[in-house]
Formats: C-alpha cells, sequence, structure tokens
C-alpha cells in the first residue's frame, strides 16, 4: 500500500512541476492544452476500464457469462460470492474437477460445483453427506448451469438435501446483483442448512 501511495505522490508532483515550468517557459497555452487533454482522455479510459472494474465487482452482463469457460465461471462465481459477503477459499490442488469453495462470516460453508452442458450432476450415484456427530455441519452445495436443469436434476438435488441449483436465469439475476439469498427458492437460504 505506502509504496503504491508514494508512486502516486511522486507522479503527481512531477505532472505539477511539470506544468509550473511549462508555464514559465511558454505561459499559459500549456496548462490549457494539459487540461485539454485531460478531458478527453480520462472519459476515454474511464470506458475502457469500467467493464473490468465492474467485474472485478462480481457484476456481470449475460453477454459476457455465455461467454466464459468452466474456469471463467468459477472466477465469476467466485467475485459474486465475494460481493455477497463470502469469504472465498483457494482450491485444493488435488481436485480433479473445478470447484469454488467459500466460508460466512457466521461459519458456514459453501462448495459450487459447476455442470457443463450434458453431463450428469456431480456426485450425483453418491449418497448425501452427512456431519460427524460433534463436527461441523456439512457445506451448503450449490451446482452452477448456464441452461437449465430437467426434471430429474430437481428430484436429485432434493434428495440430497442441502443442494441448490442455480441455473442460467437465476446465473443471470445474480451476476447483476441480486444477492445469492434472494434467488428463487425462498426455502432454501446459504445462511442456514436446509432440511
Amino acid at each position: 500500500m505506502l509504496p503504491a501511495l508514494t508512486g502516486v505522490v511522486i507522479t503527481l508532483c512531477a505532472v505539477v512541476a511539470g506544468l509550473a515550468v511549462g508555464y514559465r517557459v511558454a505561459g499559459i497555452g500549456v496548462p490549457v492544452a494539459a487540461l485539454a487533454v485531460l478531458a478527453v482522455v480520462t472519459p476515454a479510459a474511464v470506458r475502457r476500464h469500467r467493464p473490468t472494474a465492474r467485474r472485478r465487482l462480481g457484476f456481470y452482463t449475460p453477454e459476457e457469462l455465455a461467454e466464459l469457460d468452466t474456469q471463467g465461471l468459477a472466477l465469476a462465481v467466485s467475485r459474486m460470492l465475494r460481493r455477497d459477503g463470502w469469504r472465498v477459499l483457494q482450491p485444493r490442488g488435488t481436485e480433479d474437477r473445478v470447484r469454488v469453495r467459500a466460508r460466512n462470516g457466521h461459519g458456514h460453508r459453501l462448495e459450487v460445483a459447476f455442470r457443463p452442458v450434458a453431463e450428469p450432476l456431480p456426485d450425483e450415484d453418491t449418497p448425501s453427506r452427512s456431519g460427524r456427530p460433534g463436527g461441523p455441519a456439512p457445506p451448503l452445495r450449490l451446482v452452477v448451469h448456464r441452461g437449465a436443469f430437467t426434471r430429474r436434476d430437481v428430484q436429485w438435488a432434493r434428495r440430497q438435501g442441502g443442494v441448490r441449483l442455480i441455473d442460467g436465469s437465476c446465473l443471470r439475476h445474480w451476476a447483476h446483483g441480486t444477492p445469492l439469498n434472494e434467488l428463487g427458492d425462498s426455502s432454501w437460504s446459504p445462511y442456514e442448512p436446509s432440511s
């Protein structure tokens, strides 16, 4: 933080010193020309970097979501979780699938899996996980898919318990700014385990 602040202060001092020297040498034309250039360059720079800054804050357009591969979608979901107050954990090095793990301020854990088109749901054939007696509760699970889930997928999620399916419509609302706990099914909350 301190080196960046020092760099900004030095740069601003150099610009002011340059304008002062230019004013002494060439008159009022140098500061006026500098202001004119600044008036043209600043809006162009803001327009150019606005989508990048918006995405870093966890806001995506439907077109941007459609262009993402699974890794990009995982990054987008990580940013959206941070925007909603979750702390995203580093991925485990042994995972063979892309997953995002997060924890909120209340100690709740969340695990996000991503479903590409035409693949079975993660862990579809395994029984639901249960927490160890006296141990932490199992993580809440999200399955994110840009398309639509089938009736079979919805039945699988209900049998598992603690699983929330985020289809393309919910994903677009979430990316637009709707908090995760306000999406779709009001019976499921990322803050309280579902039964």
